[in-house]
């Protein structure tokens, strides 16, 4: 399945790569200068979503505003696991070293692949995500790290969404940095000063 996409390889090839998730209705350029911010030197894959939704690029379908469709979910979550796993065969890259950092609709696509896809990332930054699915079986995952970054007063995703999904990642043994701003669901430059420290810890 291919997704439209921009590559570019970074000048430390022993960092991670980090694979950009935009928010709904954005597309691969939206995230380019936060990934300049948070991993400089580390190389990108930034993915366009394939659903459209009135024109609006995401990365699965829904039924209503925070109502997934989970058929759909569960498909494309497979569709992007794949897609990733070919670009690093093509680009070069390490697919076991895998950082997503996600936005919104993209940060809930990648929370599902650490969900469902055993070691499908290393780790991941997710910016106003929200539980992809209820009651879903996550397995040991050790071996990931993952920034969950939330506004309190978040319209888009309440709190309390931000904070089933930081459980149930607790409960899966993933290793969970917590983040809040008293913003919304926009991005601030706190966070991205955040995750830019995360990101240095996981990665030194």
């Amino acid at each position: 399945m291919h997704h439209e996409h921009l590559f570019k390889k970074g000048e430390d090839t022993s960092l991670p790569t980090i694979v950009l998730l935009h928010g709904t209705g954005g597309d691969e350029n939206d995230l380019l200068p936060i990934a300049e911010m948070i991993a400089k030197k580390a190389s990108v894959l930034s993915v366009r979503g394939n659903v459209s939704e009135n024109g609006m690029n995401r990365y699965f379908k829904r039924l209503a505003a925070g109502v997934f469709d989970k058929e759909d979910l569960s498909k494309r979550t497979n569709e992007l696991h794949e897609f990733i796993q070919d670009a690093a065969h093509k680009y070069e890259f390490d697919a076991k070293k895998v950082i997503a950092i996600g936005y919104s609709n993209g940060a809930n696509i990648a929370a599902n692949l650490i969900y469902t896809i055993q070691d499908s990332l290393y780790g991941a930054i997710l910016f106003h995500a929200m539980q992809p699915q209820e009651a879903v079986q996550v397995g040991r995952i050790e071996q990931t790290a993952v920034l969950v970054s939330s506004g309190k007063r978040d319209n888009m995703i309440p709190a309390v969404e931000s904070e089933k999904l930081i459980q149930t990642l607790k409960q899966s043994g993933v290793d969970v940095t917590e983040f809040w701003t008293e913003g919304g669901h926009e991005l601030t430059r706190e966070e991205i000063v955040e995750a830019t420290r995360w990101f240095t810890e996981q990665t030194k």
